[in-house]
Parts: structure tokens; sequence; C-alpha cells
């Protein structure tokens, strides 16, 4: 899914091409993708974009009769830019917006069909899909510390909270809790004003240096092959490939369509976490230790030789 520095890099290149430009025509191809039935989507037409915002993992485009255009990517959505118009349905799009200086396609790929687009009316419109997680970009450590600490879940699952923090989610939660040395499954309330000191300095310069890595790569084209798995990201996507901390094998937390990817010499002492379906199916021979997974041992064989 697109996540914070991906979708900022998104909107400084559509901001580049549709600010102060006039929508002439909305292709909805594929109807379950708009969740809306009033204001009608074709209320747009005619009118021109005067603001880009981030609302957590959403794109809104405003435009001059104080209507917006609510995109959410979820996990498949992608959007591509071309300066002239295409025809044809096409497998995979969703809808195209048609402006005077080119013409953005909403796609997503796979059969799930999560990716969405609303038409709101007006501030109150807008703030109806604001979930008001913290942007950590603009935050001072105080409100980072209470917004962390207002419940006492693992820190991974805060993290990725929309309520708790805005746009992060799977990929760049896993690269900031490996910049910390932090374990995912680490509950909030237990950690010490040092832990959050770090895991604060380890989310801005995370997400600051991913969102430069992006806007370098984009070159002023449109953005293209974005993804959760990037070169040069340290553990997420990378199971059973070396730390570049402390090279050991990177390991993995499956569930539903996800995972978790961390070091467990870097973040949990030396522990393998638990992976629901494998360690459940694997009992006494899940490893539980480093020198277990390394050495092929498992957990109910003499570690002393």
């Amino acid at each position: 899914m697109p996540e914070l520095p991906d979708i900022t890099v998104y909107i400084e290149a559509l901001s580049e091409r549709v600010i102060a430009q006039r929508l002439t025509r909305v292709e909805v191809l594929s109807p379950f993708v708009l969740r809306t039935a009033l204001p009608a989507m074709t209320q747009l037409e005619g009118s021109s974009v005067t603001e880009i915002r981030r609302l957590g993992k959403r794109i809104a485009l405003g435009f001059d009769n104080d209507l917006w255009l609510v995109m959410h990517l979820m996990i498949a959505g992608r959007l591509a830019w071309a300066s002239r118009a295409k025809t044809g349905r096409g497998r995979n799009i969703l809808a195209r917006l048609h402006f005077d200086t080119g013409v953005l396609t909403f796609t997503e790929a796979g059969t799930k069909k999560r990716a969405s687009l609303h038409v709101l009316a007006g501030a109150a419109g807008l703030e109806s899909l604001n979930t008001h997680g913290l942007e950590t970009l603009a935050c001072e450590i105080k409100e980072f510390r209470a917004r962390l600490t207002q419940r006492n879940h693992t820190l991974k699952r805060a993290l990725t909270d929309p309520r708790l923090f805005s746009g992060i989610g799977n990929a760049y939660s896993d690269e900031i809790l490996h910049a910390a040395q932090l374990s995912p499954i680490q509950h909030t309330q237990k950690l010490s004003e040092v832990q959050i000191g770090t895991l604060f300095a380890a989310t801005l310069g995370t997400l600051n240096k991913w969102t430069g890595v992006l806007r370098e790569a984009r070159g002023g084209k449109f953005p293209a092959k974005v993804t959760a798995f990037r070169d040069g990201m340290a553990v997420h996507g990378r199971y059973g490939l070396p730390c570049p901390r402390c090279e050991t094998a990177i390991q993995r937390i499956r569930y539903v369509s996800n995972e978790l990817n961390y070091c467990p010499r870097c973040q949990t002492g030396g522990r393998i976490l638990a992976d629901r379906a494998l360690s459940r199916l694997l009992h006494k021979d899940w490893p539980r230790t480093i020198e277990e997974l390394e050495g092929g041992l498992s957990s109910s064989e003499d570690l002393s030789g």
C-alpha cells in the first residue's frame, strides 16, 4: 500500500500537472470504485483543481466549486499520467480523469477491489474521512509520546493504526522499527523515555529519507513502479536476506495478506518471534532463538551438544 513517502511524491507530481487545470471529463470504468452517490461525479466536470492534500494514505483533490475528489489506493491501486487520452477499458482501469493538460488513470491490480473514490462537498465532507492520525513530520516529541502511549498496543499495531499516526503502514513501520532497534511486539506503555526518543527520531529519519529517495527517483516525471518493496530497504520484504547492520537473516511473521519483517539480533534480543501459522504447524520444531535457527536445532533438542 502506498504510504506517506509514496503519497507525498504522488501529490507533488500531481500538483505540477493539475493545479489550476480544468477537469474536462470523468470516466468511471469500474462502478464499484465510486463509493458515494451525491454529489454526483459529473459535478466535477468543468471545475478546476485549486488544492491537493494528503489525508492519511488518501489523496484529496479540491475543486473551485467546493467539491473534493478523494482517492484511496489501498494495497494495489496506482496512478498513471499520460499527456494524451487513451481509449479502451483496460483490465485494471478503474477510472480516468481528463484534464486540459493530460489524463490521470486510476488502476488496481488483482481482483479484491479495495481501492475507492469519494466525491465530497466542502470541508465537512472531507472531514468525514479524516481519521485524525498524528502527522509525525509536523509534531513535537511530547505529542508523539502522548499518541504512542495512549493505549497499550504493540509497536507494530500502534504505528500502523491510522487513528494514531497518519500515513504509516506495513512497509515503513518495519523500516522504522529496525532503525530504532525495537521489537515490533514491544508494548507502547512499557517503553522507556530513551526508547520513545529513539523511536521518534527513527520515524522522522525513515519517512524523510524515503520521501527524499522517491522524490529523487522520479526526477520530475510522474511516479512509476510504486511498490512496498524497494531496493535499499533494511528489512521489509527481505525475509531470509542478511540484515544490513548485523548480517543475521531477516525473519517474518505472516498475518492475513501482510507480513511483518524484523531482525532477531538487532530488534528482539536473539528471539525468533512466533509465526501464527508456521509455529503452530511445527510446534516444538519451531526455532526460538538465532542459534536454533542457524544451527538447525529445535527447542526440544539439547543445545549443549
